[in-house]
Order: C-alpha cells, then structure tokens, then sequence
C-alpha cells in the first residue's frame, strides 16, 4: 500500500509539473524563475529540487509528460485501422491536432530546442514519437506495401519532414493554414512510398 509520505510525494510532484505546465505554456521559459514556480505551487524551493533538481528539470519533465500524452493519443488514433497507409494518414493528422495545442506547440516546440539545447531535445522527441513512426514503417514493410527503400529510413525521412513541419507551424502566423498544407503534402510523402492495396479498411 501506498503510504502517507509516498502519497504527499506523489502530490507535491504533480502541483509542481501542473504549475510547470501553466508557467511555461503562458510564457517563455527564461521569463519564469525557479522563485515564481514555488510560490505559485504554495511550496519550497527545496521541495523543486528534491522531486525535479531545480527548474531544468521540472521543464523537462513537462516537456517528456506533453510528449508522452502526445503518443498516446497517436496509439489510440491508429489503433483501429488496419490499412496500413490509412494509419499513417490517422496518425499524421493526429500529430498535428497536437501540435495546434498552445502547452505543445509553446513548450514543446518553440521552447524545448531552447531550454534543453537541440541535442537533449532531439534526443526526447525521438524517444518519444520516433518509434511510433518505425512502427507504422514496419506494418507497411510487414504487409508487403512499402516500396523498395530500407524501413529505418523512411522512418528517419517522415520523422524528419513532420519534425521540421512542426516547428514551421509553431512558427508561422496562420497556423491553421500551415497545418492543412503540411497535412496535404506529408499526405503525399506517404503515398510516395506507401503502395496501394485496395481500399482502406478499419
């Protein structure tokens, strides 16, 4: 069972990755001080440091947790179909829904490369998402609908393009017209390597 110490552990962590979260969404990540996190929590600068070791790590945590949820929501969106190129439009479109989201696109997007360096934050998105995107490689691979090119590779190609996609949507001024144009020509990309094999089905 859970104890009471482990449980007020628990807690103190989650106040401080949803004030994390609210602080970092709203503004840039230099503007909050590890001073504003605490006091907005209504905790200690200790307690920052025992869970998150100051304020890098609590932006990393959010960053990974936005990450995490953003999987998942991929997973469910994929998880019905079965036509291996309808997936990976599914799980595209998905991404991009995520990516509209102002804790994604600010934290994620616009201030991870920043507050984590490019390397750490590379490293964390690709953790995270790279994968999802061999999986849906391999399931084409596995169905006999990939055109003849290594899957890693397509894998590293439509991870890079709905990288770089991402970032010019958090970026631009209309994002919903970036949006639907990145949606119609990873659209493209795919069906460049995705052969056909009759209709989708669910």
């Amino acid at each position: 069972m859970e104890t009471l110490r482990e449980k007020y552990a628990e807690n103190t962590r989650r106040v401080l990755l949803d004030t994390g979260l609210r602080l970092f969404t709203e503004r840039d990540y230099a503007s909050v001080s590890a001073e504003e996190l605490v006091r907005t929590a209504g905790l200690t600068r200790g307690a920052l440091y025992h869970h998150f070791q100051g304020k890098p790590g609590l932006f990393e945590a959010v960053f990974e947790e936005l990450e995490r949820q953003a999987g998942e929501r991929i997973r469910a969106a994929i998880a019905p179909v079965s036509d291996p190129r309808e997936r990976a439009y599914r799980g595209v479109d998905a991404f991009l829904d995520v990516c509209a989201e102002d804790a994604y696109r600010n934290i994620v997007l616009q201030q991870g490369p920043i507050a984590l360096g490019w390397q750490r934050w590379r490293e964390l998105d690709h953790l995270h998402l790279g994968g999802l995107v061999l999986d849906v490689v391999n399931a084409a691979l596995d169905a006999g609908r990939l055109r003849p090119h290594p899957a890693h590779l397509v894998a590293r190609a439509l991870y890079g393009a709905l990288t770089e996609l991402s970032i010019t949507i958090a970026e631009t001024d209309e994002p919903e017209q970036a949006r639907a144009q990145a949606a119609a020509l990873v659209r493209d990309l795919i069906g460049g390597v995705v052969t056909d094999g009759g209709p989708p089905s669910a």
